[in-house]
């Protein structure tokens, strides 16, 4: 239960309360339902994000901010803006990605999302009161607005900056490679993060706005494996005559062992914020036209994630042991294992000054001491800006729980309040100030620590 009342500015000085209440006054539910609603209507599936990019470049140029879309060719696009400080403080980014979990069309998305397209499932924002619905509404475009009202906020507040203010918004955030009829494979997995730090677009600190209402410093990674069971090609008709051995049956027991494992891998390698889960996420086998036969090979996709301490390679070898152990329990099972795509999970430290700011921002806002959400199994592009050196940080709205509607998974995504933006739009901004105006001296200081949690508090 919240405090009485927390204005949100406890353990600022007076100055900076003062530059966090002028921001704050520009964020209105209007603006921020305004900014989502015209997000959702602009399609953004992974590898086609450049409508979107510049949707959002001209978007902050209209309010004053130098803004770029950033191609990464002709179909997909980052963008991102500067609000540009003395040079004697230290850069932040406030990073959010832009593409979206599904496509929004039935020809990619039909079957497997369900029977049918529902309305949350399409790119188009539906407004009931509070809630604001569409393809994308919370994650990843909630968080995206929120970044941008920020970045509006601070900058028509006129806060005097010793360092710039990035709002940056990526491509291929999401965990998938290229669609059909890309001309790229890598569209995924942080391909515009990556591209973004490697054009020169780089920061001191960095705050990714994904899901969740706490401050969050690691991360799982992950890593994808195909697993070929091999059989033998054959004729329905000479099943009994002939040796048989079914690859997508023997498939099937690889899938039944592999789902009991990834409950025992998890607990072994919980730790910190992150409890690393496990998927069979397809099946590719067989001919379709043909189904009097059967293949000689049935492939299996499998995404297991890694804690910020497990290397791919340990991973590697983890699940690798545990199919050699199937086939030794099952004579005549053949079958091969392939690492086919690794992230490593990261970590910031605690004592970072970008943790500390934003620790104390949720804190004064909430008027308790921060708490930590754990056994989280989600990856995002956080894993790309550490990976590169930036201390990063993670802090986003919480999944909405009363709606007019049933809140599954998809409509999670697909639903955000303009209540909970207005609130990380205020902790964005506050993060922001606390940083951008200091020097870097005092941000680099071990003794010039941010403010820290009261007695008692977690972090």
């Amino acid at each position: 239960m919240n405090a009485p009342n927390p204005d949100g500015l406890t353990g600022l000085d007076t100055r900076r309360q003062g530059w966090v209440a002028e921001a704050w006054k520009h964020i209105t539910e209007e603006r921020l339902r305004e900014l989502i609603v015209g997000l959702v209507g602009v399609p953004s599936p992974t590898g086609d994000e450049r409508p979107l990019a510049e949707h959002i470049a001209g978007t902050l140029e209209s309010v004053g901010l130098r803004s770029t879309c950033q191609p990464l060719d002709a179909r997909q696009a980052n963008a991102w803006a500067r609000l540009e400080g003395d040079g004697t403080g230290p850069d932040l980014m406030l990073y959010a990605p832009i593409d979206t979990f599904t496509v929004g069309d039935d020809s990619e998305d039909v079957p497997w999302i369900g029977p049918k397209l529902r309305e949350d499932m399409r790119p188009e924002a539906t407004v009931y009161d509070d809630l604001v619905t569409g393809l994308g509404a919370s994650n990843p475009k909630g968080h995206a607005a929120c970044v941008m009202m920020a970045a509006e906020a601070i900058a028509l507040a006129g806060v005097p900056l010793t360092g710039d203010l990035v709002a940056a918004f990526g491509a291929g955030g999401m965990p998938t490679n290229a669609r059909p009829g890309s001309d790229r494979f890598n569209t995924g997995q942080g391909a515009g993060c990556s591209f973004l730090l490697e054009q020169g677009v780089w920061t001191d600190y960095a705050v990714i706005a994904k899901p969740g209402w706490t401050v969050s410093w690691d991360e799982v990674g992950l890593v994808w494996f195909e697993v070929t069971v091999h059989g033998t090609h054959t004729y329905v008709g000479s099943r009994h005559r002939l040796p048989y051995d079914n690859a997508i049956s023997r498939a099937g027991d690889v899938v039944r062992h592999l789902e009991e494992w990834f409950t025992e891998y998890a607990k072994r390698h919980t730790g910190g914020t992150v409890a690393p889960q496990g998927v069979v996420s397809s099946v590719r086998g067989g001919w379709p036209r043909l189904a009097a036969a059967t293949p000689a090979a049935c492939t299996l996709r499998v995404d297991l994630r890694i804690a910020p301490e497990t290397t791919p390679m340990q991973a590697k070898r983890e699940f690798t042991a545990t199919i050699e152990e199937l086939k030794q329990s099952m004579p005549g099972l053949d079958a091969t294992v392939e690492m086919i795509l690794a992230i490593p999970g990261t970590s910031t430290s605690r004592e970072s000054w970008v943790f500390r700011s934003a620790v104390a921002g949720w804190e004064a806002l909430e008027g308790l001491p921060h708490e930590i959400v754990t056994g989280n199994s989600g990856a995002t592009d956080a894993n790309i800006l550490r990976g590169r050196g930036i201390p990063t940080v993670r802090v986003g709205m919480p999944k909405v729980s009363e709606a007019p509607f049933d809140i599954d998974f998809t409509r999670g995504m697909n639903t955000v309040s303009v209540q909970e933006m207005q609130r990380l739009t205020r902790h964005l901004i506050r993060t922001a100030v606390d940083t951008v105006t200091r020097s870097r001296e005092e941000c680099d200081s071990p003794t010039a620590l941010a403010p820290m949690a009261p007695e008692g508090a977690t972090a």
